[in-house]
């Protein structure tokens, strides 16, 4: 279990890719609307196509 192993954490550091055992960090949504109050998320449901 090394660089090699896909499963571990220094294995996902050498690939680098992400999963279980290496998480993406997830962003403070709180923080960015207080910092970008003009920012709005598009609602996709509503769209017409």
């Amino acid at each position: 279990m090394g660089k090699g192993d896909r499963r571990t954490r220094k294995g996902k550091i050498f690939r680098g890719t992400y999963g279980k055992s290496r998480p993406r960090k997830q962003k403070n949504v709180e923080a960015t609307r207080a910092n970008h109050p003009q920012v709005r998320i598009a609602n996709t449901a509503s769209d017409d196509n």
